[in-house]
């Protein structure tokens, strides 16, 4: 746990906007506003309460002697991985039962043919008649039919009122007119935030797509993701685009699908059925390269033990520091603020309360002080102990951050040092955390952005458990003998 920031470091002057946003420098072309990101929508959990819903009352038909809990448990772990295996809780642009309906029918006779030997293996009564499971076989389907098409529903209206930001890869001429295409049927429920090709010379966009910025190296594309929250990218296959799989690669740690578009079977001759596509364009999604990085199961253990264990040790010091803020300060002893996560996503970091901002603005937008005259005796001495972090314990178990990982930051200064200092947004790849690499080298307070963000690169290039470990002791040693803030 370490003290962010100070005072706003000296930065190096910032490169030309063409170079920074890989975008011609003109009066029609402007970087779009970082806006905040659309909450990631996955119908999975929905998809999945509906099968058990259906199994259970379609099971309700069998007779009490041939119905028990061991066989309808086998039925709903069978029509769920039957289901997931078809990649039927990976729902599309615009989903429609009808188009699910024959491998949705499939399964579920698999599933009631089944059903007579589980039963005659599992118990002494007889096995149900073939009416029976056919009238088994016809509840199931029609409930699940039914209920998808309410989860549907929900997602047709949820696409139209908050469309997901994306970005559009291939030559200039066909992202545009996809970009007008999207831009025109909001039921899709995406929003182009940028274009992506490796030529630099763009022609004029049509005069109904707003002016996108046009991304042309990885440092721009993994920058406007995390700016833009996009969690899709749409690839038409083109010679100015850049290789599909390099992307996915690129992008897949950030939480991005990447789906691979063509307007027929000549242009992707693996292509889904036509009956899944995006205004004639079909589409299938590029899976990532095996071995894709995630979370780091260890990584995401060691944060919950960890955390659990200093949160009941440190129980005595929470319960004083929060006493003495409310004496010394008053009201709100917790200090509630929007910072940037992992992919982008935005969380709530909690801290004690060491002064009281004028604004929300002045918060969001203003680098902290260290000789700030509002910081009260209490206040200061929490910040230079780094007591005033503890709080964030919590944001570790809710699995908002990490023991160790990148610091996370405001999304105004996000957005200021994705355009100014190289690799910046890539720091995100990984949760962040209470302390990292950087902050036990001293980078904390009026430090070097630059070298920070070089720092949280290379753990996150080469994590593994016992470097956590290790960056967790220096940090306790550092504790014992604060360097102040």
């Amino acid at each position: 746990m370490t003290r962010d920031s100070t005072s706003l470091p000296t930065a190096p002057q910032a490169a030309p906007v063409a170079a920074v946003a890989g975008q011609r420098v003109g009066p029609d072309r402007a970087m779009l506003p970082v806006r905040s990101p659309a909450p990631a929508e996955s119908a999975t959990p929905a998809f999945i309460a509906v099968d058990c819903i259906a199994v259970l009352v379609a099971g309700a038909l069998l007779d009490g002697t041939q119905r028990d809990v061991a066989l309808m448990v086998q039925l709903t772990a069978l029509t769920l991985l039957l289901n997931a295996h078809a990649h039927l809780y990976r729902a599309g642009f615009v989903p429609a039962v009808l188009d699910e309906l024959p491998a949705l029918a499939a399964r579920v006779a698999v599933v009631w043919c089944a059903a007579g030997p589980l039963v005659a293996i599992g118990s002494s009564a007889p096995a149900p008649g073939p009416a029976l499971l056919f009238g088994c076989f016809g509840i199931q389907l029609t409930l699940v039919c039914g209920l998808r098409a309410v989860v549907h529903g929900h997602r047709r209206r949820a696409a139209r009122s908050r469309p997901r930001p994306a970005l559009v890869v291939g030559g200039s001429s066909s992202t545009h007119r996809l970009c007008a295409m999207l831009t025109q049927h909001p039921e899709y429920g995406l929003l182009p935030v940028g274009t992506v090709t490796t030529r630099q010379s763009v022609p004029q966009q049509p005069d109904e797509v707003p002016t996108l910025p046009v991304l042309s190296s990885p440092e721009d594309v993994t920058r406007a993701v995390v700016q833009n929250g996009v969690r899709d990218v749409l690839v038409l296959p083109h010679e100015n685009a850049p290789d599909h799989m390099d992307l996915v690669t690129l992008l897949h740690p950030y939480g991005c699908t990447v789906w691979l578009l063509g307007s027929h079977r000549a242009d992707a001759p693996s292509m889904a059925r036509m009956s899944r596509h995006v205004w004639g364009y079909a589409y299938r999604q590029l899976e990532p390269p095996a071995g894709g990085r995630r979370v780091p199961a260890a990584k995401r253990a060691l944060d919950l033990v960890g955390a659990g264990l200093m949160l009941l040790l440190a129980l005595p010091v929470l319960l004083v520091s929060a006493a003495a803020v409310r004496i010394s300060d008053g009201p709100g002893v917790l200090f509630r603020q929007e910072r940037v996560g992992m992919h982008g996503r935005l969380f709530v970091l909690l801290k004690f309360r060491t002064l009281r901002p004028a604004d929300h603005r002045e918060s969001d937008t203003t680098w902290s002080v260290a000789h700030d005259e509002r910081v009260s005796q209490v206040g200061r001495f929490l910040r230079r102990s780094s007591l005033d972090e503890l709080p964030q314990l919590w944001n570790v178990l809710r699995g908002d951050m990490s023991l160790v990982g990148p610091r996370p930051e405001r999304p105004y200064f996000v957005s200021q040092f994705s355009r100014t200092y190289p690799r910046y947004a890539a720091r995100h790849r990984m949760v962040v955390g209470l302390t990292g690499l950087a902050q036990v080298h001293g980078l904390r307070g009026d430090t070097s952005i630059e070298d920070r963000c070089r720092f949280d690169n290379h753990y996150i290039d080469q994590w593994s458990w016992w470097q956590d470990v290790c960056i967790l002791l220096r940090t306790a040693l550092s504790l014992i003998r604060p360097a102040g803030s």
